[in-house]
This record gives C-alpha cells, structure tokens and sequence, in this order.
C-alpha cells in the first residue's frame, strides 16, 4: 500500500523532527550537562592531562556538535532517499 503524497511529506517530517530532538537532547545532555552540571563529578577524571569536565566545557561539546553535525546530515540522506525526496 502506497502513503498518499500528505500522508509521507507528514511521515517525513515526523521522523525529521524526532531525530532533531534526540540530536538536540544529546547536544543539550553533553554541552550543558557535562560542561556545567556535572563538572564537579568528572573533574575527578583527567582527559589528556586536563580534568574531563573543564575539557567538556571548552573543546568536548564542540567536537561533539561537530560529530552531530555529521550525524544529522549522513541520517537525513537516508531519510530523503527512503521518501524519494533526494537531491541527485
């Protein structure tokens, strides 16, 4: 059985969205979580001879956006092609 054209453009955006949040979760979880909330807990950690906390707050959340940059765009190829919805 094939989706209507407004039932898949809704099926797409739907994934698309529920990715995004899980992508933002994990942004939020790493940036604000391990760069402020539980720096004190991983400082007791060393990271290239660095306290893992304070490296979270200043290079890991940016290098872990970075991977999710990444992660966002390879998913979102997927999903285009899986709703014929790719550019060539």
């Amino acid at each position: 059985m094939s989706l209507s054209k407004e039932e898949a453009a809704r099926s797409y955006w739907r994934e698309n969205l529920r990715f995004m949040l899980i992508l933002l979760v994990i942004w939020f979880v790493v940036s604000f979580g391990a760069g402020i909330l539980f720096v004190d807990f991983l400082d007791q950690f060393r990271f290239f001879g660095f306290p893992l906390g304070f490296w979270f707050a200043q290079q890991g959340a940016i290098y872990a956006f970075v991977v999710l940059i990444f992660v966002y765009v390879w998913k979102m190829n997927r999903l285009d092609r899986k709703y014929d919805v790719h550019e060539e």
